[in-house]
């Protein structure tokens, strides 16, 4: 092989650095390359013979590695022909199994594809096609507006639906929130010592300093929160009250009370972060009805319905419906219309309540198998995550490794700490696998990997 420059054989370029055995990082670079597109099902791969050349290793190796990504169902050999990527099925599950994403799990009895192809042309034979693709209100259309004040009213009761802002996704709608609420670097946001990365990386992007509170099993600790904000004077605190990410934590209405009233002095803006209480049959009443004139309500469709959808509804507190829009706005000129509208058009006809019910009942489902197979992992019933504690001395790196060569994707804690002093363990995402047998294996393997105590640090 003359250069990794040919089509078959580039994804050797992905070959990542690091400790792990050369087979291994020869199988990631490869489900990398076939996770990203840049392999697709057919395409040819290089004999085992020339990548050994290329790499400078034995035969053995590469031999190893192939075989191993014949397991994953990355590919596939053809007596004569070679070694192609293999097409995958819905029957099938490629590459590691993702316990590392949170998404909502399949819905069950329902086809999303079916349910968008039908909505799609439904939008399609009523609208102008070049209405669509034209450029749209930022924040949303009032039709849009009233369609999320439908989706938020279990959590926030009635809202006056001019106030709210339609953002294509959360993590947008965040960017705005922390730019809107910002004037200067250096500014402070508390945060819990493990918190959503993206939230971490808005803040970091826009200067501010992350000031961490501690939390116990209830939340944010309410007593240490107000001792914050009386040194720190922080802009902001930014809660995830249902379900926390990653520690699974839900606050009660005590304790948000608590929190309202902690941060009350000080003036500082509230972040709520609510992508899961809609999994709820019950959920607990928001922040933002306890506090509407300091608090930010954002809440995603992508972890109750479906992450494509890139639709988030947005509450900002009273008086500064104006500055949020005009951030959002900067951010993001407008919501993707087609998305939009499809996301709509589910709520208005109520297509997104039967889609809920069925993702929470494979959310219970899943959440049963995860304390069955996995009984010390905490979560909400509802949940389409768990936490799993780990012993300080288990090294994140050697977790990944050990997962990997079980053929699971897993996020230990480093990816979520605010700061260098953290909880250790594992959030484990239930809704990736497409089927329940293949989460369960899948769970049996973090099992496994647990039960070999297999991850001390090396003291030297």
């Amino acid at each position: 092989m003359d250069s990794v420059t040919h089509p078959s054989a580039r994804w050797l370029a992905r070959l990542p650095a690091g400790t792990q055995p050369l087979y291994v990082r020869v199988v990631e670079a490869l489900e990398a390359a076939v996770r990203e597109g840049e392999l697709q099902p057919g395409d040819q791969l290089p004999p085992q013979r020339t990548v050994a050349e290329f790499l400078g290793v034995d035969l053995t190796t590469v031999t190893r590695a192939y075989a191993a990504a014949r397991a994953r169902g990355l590919i596939e050999g053809a007596v004569g022909r070679g070694t192609f990527v293999r097409a995958r099925t819905a029957d099938d599950e490629a590459g590691l199994v993702d316990l590392s994403m949170n998404l909502p799990p399949p819905p069950q009895g329902l086809s999303l594809g079916a349910l968008l192809k039908e909505t799609v042309g439904a939008i399609l034979g009523r609208t102008e096609a070049s209405t669509l693709m034209a450029y749209h209100p930022g924040g949303g259309s009032l039709g849009q507006k009233m369609a999320a004040g439908l989706w938020l009213a279990p959590c926030l009761g009635d809202v006056a639906p001019e106030r709210l802002l339609i953002s294509p996704g959360a993590q947008t709608a965040l960017a705005a929130i922390l730019a809107a609420i910002t004037d200067q670097r250096g500014e402070v946001l508390i945060v819990e010592p493990l918190v959503y990365p993206g939230i971490l990386a808005a803040a970091r992007q826009l200067g501010l300093r992350l000031v961490v509170c501690p939390a116990d099993a209830r939340g944010m600790d309410p007593q240490a929160l107000a001792r914050l904000c009386a040194a720190e004077r922080p802009t902001a605190v930014y809660l995830t009250p249902a379900t926390q990410n990653p520690t699974a934590v839900t606050m009660d209405l005590a304790r948000r009370r608590e929190i309202v009233e902690a941060t009350a002095s000080s003036g500082a803006w509230l972040i709520e972060d609510d992508p899961y209480s809609r999994l709820f049959d019950k959920p607990v009443p928001a922040v933002a009805t306890l506090a509407p004139d300091r608090t930010f309500h954002l809440a995603t469709l992508s972890k109750c319905l479906s992450p494509g959808l890139r639709t988030a509804f947005l509450l900002p507190p009273r008086g500064m419906e104006a500055r949020t829009a005009q951030s959002l706005r900067a951010m993001a000129l407008m919501p993707a219309p087609l998305m939009a509208a499809v996301a709509s058009a589910w709520i208005r006809e109520g297509t997104a309540d039967r889609l809920l019910a069925a993702v929470r009942k494979e959310a219970r489902a899943r959440r049963a198998i995860a304390a069955e197979v996995l009984p010390q992992a905490r979560g909400a019933a509802e949940g389409v995550h768990v936490w799993l504690d780990l012993p300080a001395s288990w090294a994140p790196d050697r977790v990944h490794r050990l997962a990997q060569e079980k053929g699971l994707s897993l996020v230990t804690a480093d990816a979520f700490a605010a700061g260098p002093d953290h909880p250790n363990g594992l959030r484990i995402s239930l809704g990736g696998p497409a089927k329940q047998a293949v989460l369960r294996s899948a769970l049996e393997g973090v099992a496994a990997v647990l039960g070999g105590g297999a991850a001390p640090r090396v003291v030297v």
